[in-house]
């Protein structure tokens, strides 16, 4: 592009030289998350990952996802943080490839903003290529879109997509999952990255409280509660199926964890999740209590501290959750699998009990 041309882009807002600065700055952060099969580096048109690697598999079955983090950038955004907005980004996408059992390859994400600032896109690129380093995965590729006119100069948001590999005969989901099978729940780092337009509404805006707010009941400010980074399960959830037989995972997300975990649940089969096991984190107190909200809807919008499910048999359960404790992931058996007329119109999945007091 030419001086001229550069001069009329940056007369309508579009800075190509703080676009080219910013991609000097994330170069480090990416190659932090190379793999052997990545064939090149930033500057192409398209990332290059060599397929050669799926040779080892006798029926490589490819697996896609994409995601964003929804509002829970306009915290980001509000705090001046960045660099953990692309840790939400990464967990949001790989795990949900890991619960059909695929190994998350590689990774690409998408930058909007109203302005490229040079050191704020490294910070979100450093959190993305931190968390592709905890999913094993590789960040081969990006785009950094200015859009001046269409946001403020100040916000952005992120989406990214990932694609994974996992061996055909060996695909989880509901087909594998039998009665008797025991239901190990893997708690949540907090809110993760889903229900923040609920979150918002009843701490920042209904309640008036501010990010900076000291709540004696999280240990810490409000804002650095809501950008507690969404937890990366993929390598726990590769590891543990390497140890034991896993029939399923289900990754909580919108919905919470009845509505997840119903999905990859077959018609002969009810479970029933058991409160008692757990007691969440005490950010979901104060949104409920706050937010004069039953249990029920918070259910059916937060993951209430459970981030993670896998479905084993019953003989497996003190295993897994051995492979779990080995690994740093607080796990529990929170059901049991059941035999199910197919007609039977109750829910696949249905939560009894009360969780625990603090």
């Amino acid at each position: 592009m030419t001086t001229e041309e550069k001069s009329a882009y940056a007369a309508a807002g579009v800075d190509i030289d703080a676009a080219d600065r910013s991609i000097d700055l994330i170069k480090e952060w990416v190659g932090k998350t190379a793999r052997s099969e990545v064939i090149g580096g930033l500057g192409g048109f398209a990332g290059l990952f060599d397929a050669s690697a799926l040779k080892r598999y006798d029926h490589p079955v490819l697996a896609t996802s994409t995601d964003g983090v929804g509002t829970k950038v306009a915290i980001a955004q509000a705090m001046d943080v960045h660099h953990t907005i692309g840790f939400d980004l990464v967990g949001m996408v790989v795990d949900d490839l890991v619960a059909c059992g695929a190994e998350p390859l590689f990774m690409t994400d998408y930058i909007a903003c109203g302005k490229v600032v040079p050191e704020r896109i490294e910070a979100i690129v450093k959190g993305i290529a931190e968390a592709c380093v905890a999913a094993g995965c590789a960040l081969v590729g990006g785009e950094i879109a200015e859009h001046p006119g269409l946001l403020e100069p100040d916000a952005y948001d992120v989406a990214g997509a990932s694609t994974g590999v996992v061996e055909r005969s060996k695909i989880l989901g509901p087909d594998r999952v039998r009665p008797g099978d025991a239901v190990i729940a893997m708690a949540s780092s907090g809110l993760h990255s889903n229900g923040y337009s609920l979150a918002r509404k009843v701490l920042l805006t209904d309640a008036g409280w501010a990010l900076d707010r000291d709540v004696p009941e999280l240990g810490r400010t409000l804002g650095e509660e809501l950008l507690t980074p969404t937890k990366v399960y993929a390598l726990d959830c590769l590891a543990l199926l390497n140890a034991v037989e896993v029939h399923t995972f289900a990754h909580v997300t919108g919905g919470g964890l009845a509505a997840n975990l119903a999905r990859v649940i077959p018609d002969q089969v009810r479970v029933t999740v058991d409160r008692s096991t757990w007691t969440p984190q005490p950010v979901f107190d104060l949104i409920r209590e706050i937010g004069d909200i039953s249990v029920p809807d918070l259910e059916a919008t937060l993951n209430l501290g459970v981030g993670m499910i896998a479905v084993v048999p019953a003989e497996a359960a003190d295993a897994s959750l051995a492979v779990l404790a080995d690994r740093g992931v607080q796990a529990w058996v929170c059901g049991e699998a059941v035999a199910a007329d197919p007609s039977d119109t109750a829910e696949r999945v249905s939560l009894a009990g009360n969780h625990p007091r603090r």
